[in-house]
């Protein structure tokens, strides 16, 4: 069988990998002051991991251009221990907050959002190419 759209699923596994690292983000950002969690410990911050992941016989010449590479995402917290920060309703006290930093979590959710939108170009190319291909066999 012919494939039309070859390597739209790492396409699409990517698109699935930035919208995780997205929400990993958001959650980031959202817990920036979180001072205690529902389970009573300070909020650690969450990294995203990006691993390449090869499909079986990717490594021989019958393999070669049979779906591309998926993107493996694995969520792991930071090992930054929590800062401490004066606490607003006791003067003179000070009260740990996570390792956050809200300018860096934008600068990366910028990031995330370019890299989204290009594997987003990526997969209507690859659509605009397979309609084209579809239709020389039409033209007369």
């Amino acid at each position: 069988m012919i494939d039309l759209l070859p390597g739209i699923q790492s396409t699409a596994s990517a698109l699935n990998a930035e919208r995780i690292r997205t929400d990993v983000i958001a959650q980031n950002i959202a817990n920036a002051m979180t001072t205690r969690g529902a389970d009573g410990h300070i909020y650690q911050r969450q990294e995203v991991l990006f691993e390449s992941l090869l499909p079986q016989g990717a490594g021989n010449a019958e393999g070669l251009g049979a779906g591309g590479a998926e993107v493996g995402v694995r969520v792991a917290a930071d090992s930054r221990p929590p800062r401490l920060s004066p606490d607003p309703s006791n003067p003179g006290k000070m009260i740990e907050t996570p390792d956050i930093n809200v300018h860096r979590e934008m600068t990366d959710l910028i990031l995330s959002q370019r890299a989204y939108e290009a594997n987003l170009a990526v997969a209507k190319s690859a659509r605009t190419m397979a309609m084209q291909t579809l239709s020389i066999g039409k033209r007369v």
